[in-house]
């Protein structure tokens, strides 16, 4: 079958010459096509996602471990011997006894001469939070 339109015109027998509907350039003197980079596209997307997605892992692994830390302090505060109700909102300090078991007592740890081992305020919550000091 011969052809009597060259290869660069845009004809079909249904449409005619519709070279100027195209979503494409269709002559030698349009624009070149250009595939757009997608796989680094992707990539920078991959890293930043990534990032992100070890930014939010780091902070959840800090704050289980200060969970975890605080948890430890109240399980000691708790375990310690004392015969007293804790009042809330007041700061309590835990010691050392001499058979190396802990209790709590009002005492300040410059007062006298024990191993101190934290200072403790009892929030609303019934949670001992430990005190720098």
């Amino acid at each position: 079958m011969k052809k009597n339109i060259p290869d660069n015109v845009v004809f079909s027998k249904d449409k005619g010459y519709h070279a100027n509907i195209l979503p494409y350039g269709s002559s030698v003197a349009a624009p070149a096509i250009k595939v757009d980079d997608v796989i680094a596209w992707k990539n920078r997307n991959i890293h930043a996602v990534n990032k992100e997605f070890e930014n939010k892992f780091n902070e959840l692994k800090f704050q289980y471990q200060k969970l975890m830390e605080e948890y430890e302090w109240n399980e000691l505060v708790y375990s310690a011997k004392y015969a007293f109700e804790p009042v809330i909102g007041e700061v309590y300090h835990v010691y050392q006894a001499d058979d190396f078991s802990y209790f709590l007592s009002l005492i300040a740890p410059q007062e006298w001469n024990k191993t101190h081992i934290g200072t403790f305020l009892l929030n609303s919550d019934k949670k001992w939070i430990k005190i720098n000091s």
